[in-house]
């Protein structure tokens, strides 16, 4: 599920990320990659785990986008992508082109990432397991660190508080050292107002929970994530 996404008939539209865009999205530096056993949740139709396999020790995407072959997914995502450009063209308004410059730069992303997905799904399967949150099919201290795009804190709609809490522990138990979660803007442009109390019941299970700007910002006022240090 990683990617901006629009709701279409109830249901959820997945679109990718580069990644380019996770680097910025997540403050993500060569020091946070290299070595590392790195998830990413929701991972959709993300190119994120595919360019980071060539840099990390391991990477991984859960999503219950996966299972289906690489030729069943492509006419939906290809559909997905043409529909949010779509949206993107009547409400370019509503964000800011700093990172992309204009919608037809933000499409030639979308598909970017779209191929780079089908290309490494087709190749190495392994590396994509059709799951998601609150339950993950990982080990405790499985990863080193753990990425939400996209998804957490993006739902106030559909997603309860109960749901975020859980799926926050669920990742501070596969994670040994960072949980990073971004945006932390719902679908109408707040802040969630999830972020707060949950961080609250994160902090008194004993994780360190902060707040940290990054270098990217798509939704007007949207430039941090949050980031949670497991016990």
């Amino acid at each position: 599920m990683a990617g901006e996404k629009f709701e279409v008939e109830a249901d959820f539209l997945t679109i990718g990320r580069t990644f380019a865009e996770y680097r910025r999205m997540f403050d993500l530096t060569a020091e946070d990659l290299a070595g590392r056993a790195l998830l990413d949740c929701g991972g959709g139709a993300g190119a994120f785990t595919a360019t980071a396999a060539e840099l990390a020790d391991s990477a991984v995407a859960v999503d219950p986008l996966y299972g289906p072959t690489a030729e069943e997914l492509e006419g939906d995502l290809d559909a997905a992508v043409e529909y949010n450009v779509g949206q993107l063209r009547e409400k370019a308004d509503l964000f800011v082109w700093d990172f992309y410059g204009d919608v037809d730069t933000r499409g030639r992303y979308l598909r970017a990432a779209a191929e780079r997905f089908l290309a490494d799904y087709a190749t190495h399967p392994d590396r994509y397991v059709a799951d998601g949150i609150p339950d993950l099919p990982l080990d405790d201290d499985s990863v080193d660190l753990a990425l939400v795009a996209n998804l957490l804190f993006v739902y106030d709609d559909r997603l309860d508080r109960s749901f975020h809490e859980a799926s926050l522990r669920e990742l501070a138990r596969v994670a040994r050292e960072e949980v990073r979660v971004f945006p932390l803007a719902s679908l109408d442009r707040t802040r969630s107002e999830y972020v707060d109390p949950v961080a609250d019941a994160l902090r008194a299970d004993g994780h360190a929970v902060e707040r940290r700007e990054v270098p990217y910002e798509f939704q007007p006022g949207a430039t941090e994530m949050l980031v949670v240090e497991p016990v």
